[in-house]
């Protein structure tokens, strides 16, 4: 190979990751069910290693949008881990550079919103952080304390979505999706993700897959990850409580559904928001390995994936 050529496919190379590092990529902040993991009051076997040992603990589900071209960084959902998924999002974009221009609300279940508190004058105190959110969200939380006091303290400013119509920044597209799940007290959402490259879709919580007005098949298949609600692996984790009050996909049945997938679409699929009961916690569990077999993913704290 000649020295010019060797130059060249050098600067290409160089070129290539330039654009790379210029690029909007999806940040993973957590991957637990809204109570996190070890879950509060519990003391379960399961529970014990996550008390005893501080690096086994993992936050409510969360994910990041990081957009190196225009300084930008936006937040979906605000879980009550906020103060340490904050720190890890300041460590790969901190605020010096970043501002927040976004945070996207799916629903008013605790792990998804609760952790606006954090933005309020007790503590950061911050200033108009957008926040969107559909309308009996932005309802939700423009009539109820102490959150009504974020919005007349201009701690935050709300901004209203509507289902299937995009927010468009620069460099990113937000589209919510309307999804059925238990909605006491707002609509719930997932959010499709738009980069110039790649797109996602983000479902944390669902009913079941079969009762949408969507198929998930084709969904998944529209775009390059579907980070998807996997609350519970089986019927089998909750003794003692009634499993159909608390209604989600279950990854046996998740993984049934997509087995006509091929297999470039299996692997988009990144399970997420699971259950402090749910084995795929554990890396070294037959469920997890089963998962991993069938060409799927489990989605871990600190995943990057490149739109």
């Amino acid at each position: 190979m000649n020295l010019r050529l060797i130059v060249t496919l050098l600067f290409a190379s160089i070129g290539h990751l330039a654009l790379a590092q210029n690029n909007p990529f999806i940040y993973v902040l957590g991957v637990v069910q809204d109570a996190g993991y070890p879950q509060a009051g519990c003391y379960q076997p399961h529970c014990l290693p996550g008390w005893q040992n501080p690096e086994l603990r993992r936050g409510a589900t969360s994910i990041a949008v990081i957009d190196p071209k225009t300084n930008s960084k936006y937040l979906f959902e605000a879980t009550p881990h906020l103060p340490d998924q904050l720190y890890s999002l300041e460590s790969i974009a901190s605020d010096e550079r970043y501002s927040l221009d976004g945070i996207f609300i799916s629903h008013a279940h605790i792990g998804h919103y609760a952790g606006l508190m954090f933005f309020g004058f007790e503590s950061m105190s911050a200033n108009s952080v957008p926040v969107y959110a559909m309308p009996r969200m932005t309802q939700y939380l423009s009539t109820n304390g102490p959150w009504s006091q974020l919005v007349s303290m201009n701690n935050i400013m709300l901004l209203e979505l509507k289902d299937q119509q995009a927010v468009n920044f620069n460099n990113v597209s937000v589209t919510p999706i309307l999804v059925p799940h238990r909605d006491e007290f707002s609509e719930t959402v997932g959010y499709q993700i738009g980069g110039p490259n790649k797109s996602a879709l983000f479902i944390p919580d669902i009913n079941k897959w079969e009762i949408w007005d969507h198929s998930i098949i084709e969904e998944i298949r529209k775009v390059d990850y579907a980070l998807l609600d996997a609350t519970f692996f089986d019927a089998n984790e909750l003794p003692g409580r009634n499993i159909a009050d608390i209604p989600h996909p279950f990854v046996i049945e998740s993984m049934k559904i997509f087995e006509e997938l091929k297999a470039e679409d299996k692997a988009k699929v990144w399970f997420i928001h699971l259950n402090h009961t749910n084995p795929l916690l554990n890396r070294e569990s037959a469920a997890y390995q089963q998962v991993i077999a069938r060409g799927f993913n489990v989605a871990r704290e600190g995943d990057r994936l490149p739109l």
